[in-house]
């Protein structure tokens, strides 16, 4: 036994290809610009929709890993602390997530969420003992650019900027998950993190169901489930496993094209023109997103 568990944390730490887990990382982030959409379209409550998607993914999560044997633990109480804590942080990121596409539109809660590597490029040197690079002062720098151009007044009073609010402090939250996750991602698979983090997310949201009567029905339902199963459930999986072959900042930097995915599905589905301002923020985001991918293949 003890040395199939060598074995297993041999696999788990082993180096992954970039490009491997670049495209994991791409196809995760179409997902979540996908659940940007469903979301704006469910007539309920962020906290809501937020609950549903944690209960429905971690549901699937926990069918799937039960029947492949049984439950996996964890090494030791500190990384049970920070799985857990992680998804305390997870319900904060989602819940204020849809507040932002629901109270403004799907292009500014996408754009702004995007700010989040601008908090990782000073985070993860500060937590990790690493040197500050300038090639990502710069990439968080544009990404800030594209989130400013998109806001037209910096104003309270204005719905576009409190949804703006909102989306930056859902980035916040997302960059803290993403460098526990770097952590947790050398010695756990990429299902047993989302497992625990999600199933933590999912008892601190479950309160709000009993909001679930008042809004339900069968258009409601649908949109939550797709949410929580393929945008939620499939797309966090890819995403961590992504996260083992790159650096949190590039992971985040990819992240800013959530953005363009969720403007084109917004245009597509829900027939929301984007504003020049929201193309041109939209743009550079997806430049910075390039820029830090090719970077990373060339290492």
């Amino acid at each position: 036994m003890e040395v199939e568990e060598n074995r297993m944390k041999e696999t788990l730490s082993a180096k992954v290809r970039p490009g491997r887990s670049l495209a994991a990382l791409h196809v995760a982030v179409m997902l979540f610009g996908l659940s940007a959409v469903l979301g704006r379209g469910v007539s309920a409550p962020a906290v809501l929709v937020a609950a549903g998607r944690v209960l429905f993914s971690s549901a699937v999560l926990l069918a799937l890993t039960l029947r492949e044997g049984k439950l996996p633990r964890l090494c030791s109480r500190r990384d049970y602390a920070l799985a857990l804590g992680t998804g305390a942080v997870l319900a904060v990121h989602w819940t204020t997530f849809f507040l932002s596409v629901q109270t403004a539109s799907v292009a500014v809660g996408t754009i702004t969420f995007s700010a989040f590597p601008l908090y990782l490029t000073f985070l993860e040197p500060l937590f990790y003992r690493e040197r500050l690079r300038a090639g990502s002062i710069l990439n968080a720098a544009v990404l800030l650019v594209g989130v400013a151009i998109t806001i037209p007044e910096f104003s309270f009073q204005d719905q576009i900027a409190v949804g703006a609010a909102w989306g930056m402090l859902s980035g916040f939250a997302y960059a803290l998950m993403s460098l526990a996750n770097r952590t947790l991602s050398v010695r756990y698979s990429a299902r047993t993190i989302c497992l625990y983090e999600q199933g933590a997310a999912a008892v601190l949201l479950s309160p709000a169901l009993l909001l679930a009567g008042e809004y339900w029905s069968w258009e409601n339902f649908a949109g939550i489930a797709a949410i929580g199963v393929v945008c939620t459930a499939l797309a966090h999986t890819l995403y961590v496993a992504g996260q083992k072959g790159v650096r949190a900042q590039t992971a985040g930097i990819v992240s800013g094209m959530e953005s363009v995915y969720g403007i084109l599905y917004a245009l597509v589905l829900l027939g929301q023109r984007p504003t020049l301002r929201e193309l041109v923020g939209g743009a550079v985001v997806l430049l910075a997103a390039l820029t830090a991918t090719l970077r990373a293949n060339s290492r």
